[in-house]
């Protein structure tokens, strides 16, 4: 071969490797790209998964104290060996929490079952990844061995046509070099993402087998309690006659509570119609209660905190909510509640949901001490309080405790019944109470 024959097969083969370069590195820019993109979408999930698993730990965790609370609640109820309908009523409530659990849990595994699905994928696309990066990596090693002799690059750099053009030839010797470099870094960040993932997945694998197992804990729980709570009603119910007076004697005093709120307001719309006639104030419409600019400021503050405003006591669970509902026990008899009822712990305090005037306080037989509070035109009712550690005519802050609700040693139960009114007008407590 002579040297032009060398030069020409000098050119060809820079010129094939030159290509093979630019080939390998098109690839490599759409691999890139493509993980670009990948890992976005993975970043937006992991996101979206982490607001999510969030939410659901909150969740749980939430209702894991509920029950807990309610468990106490029924151990105390327990303490005297007497049956009750608060029994009933504490397993209605801790069966529903337990149930919402059950299902929170359910939702968590199924997160992490897609979760790991997603990591799986990640992990095999990883390992194409890899795979090809690797196969281009070997071929230009491969090339570059056959092709090491320094004398081919040299008279490659020499078979230049001038100074510029031998310089972007050793240019490009240069950047194969550091090219070769990158992708090598590229295939050990892939093995250590894919080493990364692999770990991610053992220890969802782990949390997802210890949701299962802790939901067929519940699962065993609430299948306990729904015996418990069938035993009890159905030994309740061969105490009918006892359940029916207790129940009329309830009827009998929210009627008595009932009565003397609506006298309590239709006195002072006489005594403020009254007042604003000698006054010459404008009264109010429709034989409301005339307030003062004050009263009427308080008022609609009171009604833009509608949803928000703090629960009458500390902490406690639902017994019974406003309006018409079945018996827990007898059946075909129903009960009706103008109000809220909360069963909370021995010593609890009743609290002023809202700034006010103490309007009234009296006792009512079977609902023992009650306190109203007047917020402007709109009133909250406390009853059944063993003591009362306020007095008519008192000005009351947003959570100053009011009294101590009673506790009936009877059935062993500490329970608040909470009324709201707008005037004459009954209001659901739910509806404005903060959830």
């Amino acid at each position: 071969m002579n040297i032009f024959e060398g030069f020409t097969a000098i050119k060809q083969y820079c010129q094939a490797l030159f290509n093979m370069v630019l080939k390998i590195s098109q690839r490599s820019i759409l691999i890139c790209l493509l993980l670009l993109l990948a890992l976005a979408g993975i970043l937006t999930r992991i996101s979206a998964q982490t607001n999510q698993k969030s939410k659901l730990e909150k969740s749980k965790k939430a209702l894991e104290s509920e029950i807990t609370y309610t468990t106490n609640l029924l151990n105390e109820t327990k303490k005297n060996r007497q049956l009750s309908v608060n029994q009933v009523i504490i397993l209605n409530n801790q069966i529903k929490k337990r149930e919402q659990l059950i299902t929170t849990i359910g939702t968590e595994v199924e997160s992490i079952h897609g979760q790991i699905n997603e990591n799986q994928s990640s992990v095999e696309k990883l390992r194409s990844d890899l795979q090809t990066l690797k196969s281009e990596y070997a071929a230009m090693i491969n090339r570059a061995y056959k092709n090491q002799n320094s004398y081919n690059r040299l008279m490659f750099l020499f078979a230049a046509k001038d100074f510029n053009q031998a310089y972007q030839r050793l240019k490009y010797f240069q950047q194969f070099t550091q090219y070769r470099k990158k992708q090598n870094t590229r295939i050990l960040e892939t093995q250590d993402h894919i080493n990364l993932k692999i770990k991610e997945l053992t220890v969802q694998k782990t949390d997802k087998l210890d949701l299962i197992k802790n939901k067929e804990t519940e699962k065993v729980k609430l299948t306990r309690e729904k015996q418990e709570k069938t035993l009890t009603v159905t030994q309740l119910q061969q105490k009918e006659k006892d359940l029916k007076k207790k129940l009329k004697e309830k009827e009998q005093a929210l009627h008595s509570l009932q009565k003397a709120i609506e006298n309590i307001i239709a006195e002072e719309i006489r005594s403020t119609a009254e007042t604003a006639k000698k006054t010459g104030a404008k009264p109010a419409p429709s034989n409301g209660i005339t307030m003062t600019p004050e009263q009427k400021e308080l008022s609609t503050s009171f009604s833009n905190n509608k949803g928000r405003l703090p629960w009458p006591a500390e902490k406690g669970i639902l017994s019974s909510t406003f309006g018409e509902h079945d018996h827990p026990v007898l059946k075909g008899i129903k009960t009706r509640n103008n109000g809220v009822n909360i069963l909370t712990g021995t010593g609890a305090s009743a609290r002023a949901i809202f700034g006010g005037t103490v309007t009234a306080v009296m006792s009512i037989p079977d609902l023992n001490n009650v306190v109203i509070v007047r917020h402007g035109d709109f009133l909250s009712v406390y009853s059944n309080l063993d003591q009362v550690f306020v007095k008519k005519g008192d000005k009351v802050k947003t959570k100053q405790n009011l009294g101590r609700i009673y506790s009936d040693p009877d059935e062993s139960k500490t329970e608040l019944h909470f009324e709201i009114w707008n005037g004459k007008t009954l209001q659901d407590p739910m509806m404005w109470l903060a959830r």
